[in-house]
């Protein structure tokens, strides 16, 4: 039995991505995106493909990458190679119809744009990766804009415009998930830390983040490029991010960090999605 249970966690490790924060990075920004278009009077005829395709070519990566050696974690055995070409190539053939779907009658052309923005992300990501670790964080920054711009995307699929609000949601989904991202690498790497003031040595470039992130807010609020209540979406994570230095040093738990920013990234995104429409 331990065998079986060990061969069909394996299995599944070699198709399933393993980010959990890529996935919230991609799914937040693409229901805001569609909840706003939807809510402005927008059509969810373009939704269902375009949701497919998204995910399908998101899930793809991981198959191929176990199938052409890439990955952490590779395809070895025959049937191994066997199990990801073909989930691969299943995914493949389910993303190419959807592909045909969101773009029959040549409609939807400016996601062509989008995709090709959010495919250079990935590529510069890719590149990043393979400098070491000090380039982690950036790496996963520029993926994050890859991943966010699904965003103004579904909001096109639903509205079929690309106007300031498609924007906006673009630029505050990238803003929240870089927020995100320094916070857990603070975490990580503040783990050891045994006082307030190791805390703030080690943790100071995020607050320069947090200072930065609030003062672009107040700029593209006064420039009325963002709304005012759209903004109180980032109160609980600038509000966590300075707490943390106020209390003492625990262990770092990591699943529970990640639960914790899991309802933080859900609760910006029915803030946003509300703050957007209220005048």
């Amino acid at each position: 039995m331990p065998a079986v249970t060990a061969s069909a966690s394996r299995r599944r490790s070699l198709i399933v991505p393993r980010e959990h924060g890529a996935w919230g990075i991609l799914l937040v920004p693409m229901l805001t995106g569609a909840s706003v278009g939807l809510w402005k009077g927008g059509g969810a005829g373009g939704l269902a493909p375009f949701s497919i395709v998204t995910l399908t070519l998101f899930w793809l990566r991981t198959p191929v990458e176990s199938w052409i050696g890439t990955a952490p974690i590779r395809a070895r055995t025959p049937n191994e190679l066997r199990f990801v070409r073909n989930t691969s190539l299943a995914l493949a053939a389910v993303s190419l119809s959807a592909l045909f779907w969101l773009f029959w009658g040549w409609q939807n052309r400016a996601l062509l744009w989008i995709g090709a923005t959010a495919g250079s992300a990935f590529l510069v990501q890719s590149v990043l990766k393979r400098t070491g670790r000090r380039a982690r964080a950036p790496a996963q920054m520029i993926g994050a804009a890859g991943l966010t711009a699904t965003a103004p995307a579904a909001y096109y699929a639903v509205t079929g415009q690309l106007d300031l609000i498609a924007w906006s949601l673009w630029a505050a989904n990238l803003l929240f998930a870089i927020n995100q991202i320094q916070y857990v690498q603070l975490r990580i790497h503040a783990a050891h830390t045994t006082n307030r003031s190791e805390k703030l040595s080690a943790g100071r470039w995020f607050l320069i983040g947090q200072t930065i992130l609030m003062a672009l807010l107040a700029v593209a609020c006064a420039e009325q490029y963002f709304r005012w209540y759209a903004a109180v979406a980032f109160l609980p994570v600038l509000f966590r991010g300075f707490a943390w230095f106020a209390i003492e040093p625990q262990p770092l738990a990591i699943p529970a960090l990640g639960k914790s920013e899991l309802i933080y990234a859900a609760m910006f995104g029915v803030f946003l999605v509300v703050g957007t429409q209220l005048s």
